[in-house]
């Protein structure tokens, strides 16, 4: 779980650096978001107090645009997604979405070390699929990140990142099924809305343990 908060981290406020010329447009529909973060991470002005806050707010509303958490909720519940009532699948992507900004958000703004992406292409999956690929260079250290894209009707979006052939989607997927085996799922909402609740009083959620309780993760580290 190490891996994935370190991606969200790089994903989320990478710096891009093209290798390629003529940018696809999956290329593009990363690419222009990043440098709206990049550019609120290095405004001094919401680097302290309540300023900070309105930064958080403003670099989520933009993670927002790409970022399909529908799509990442359905993947991440995988069959347990029938199981789910129509308006609990609405309720269960929203509070997951909002569960992801709050236990991330504060990584990112922390994490900023002025970190590189460099885009290596993308691959076209399908008609409406791709990955682009890209490493992220850190301290002299570099990591392959690839970004799972789908085309909608109101352009690319992510749905998916792996960092090292690792996925955000399948990590919370095997949390999720345990936690289903014995729980409904509304169960599983109510669980989540507890720990965002947690999260807006200022407590530390950690992320290998986040639904679990204080036995033990679920996700490897």
């Amino acid at each position: 779980m190490k891996k994935i908060a370190l991606l969200l981290i790089l994903f989320f406020v990478g710096i891009p650096c093209l290798e390629v010329s003529g940018a696809q447009k999956p290329l593009e529909a990363v690419q222009g978001p990043i440098d709206k973060i990049i550019s609120i991470l290095n405004d001094p002005a919401y680097r302290d107090g309540a300023q900070k806050a309105i930064g958080r707010e403003k670099i989520w509303a933009v993670v927002q645009e790409f970022f399909d958490f529908t799509e990442m909720a359905k993947r991440t519940l995988a069959q347990n997604w029938p199981n789910f009532a129509q308006p609990q699948r609405k309720e269960f992507s929203l509070v997951f979405g909002e569960f992801l900004g709050n236990t991330y958000m504060n990584k990112i703004q922390k994490g900023y070390r002025d970190e590189k992406v460099v885009y290596l292409g993308e691959e076209m999956v399908s008609d409406g699929k791709a990955v682009v690929k890209t490493k992220i260079v850190r301290e002299n250290v570099e990591t392959p990140v690839d970004y799972s894209m789908m085309m909608q009707e109101g352009g690319w979006t992510v749905y998916d990142v792996k960092i090292e052939g690792v996925s955000l989607v399948k990590n919370y997927r095997t949390q999720f099924e345990k936690i289903l085996m014995k729980s409904s799922p509304q169960e599983l909402i109510e669980r989540l809305k507890t720990k965002i609740e947690k999260q807006k009083q200022g407590e530390e959620v950690s992320d290998e343990a986040a639904l679990e309780g204080p036995k033990k993760a679920c996700l490897p580290a």
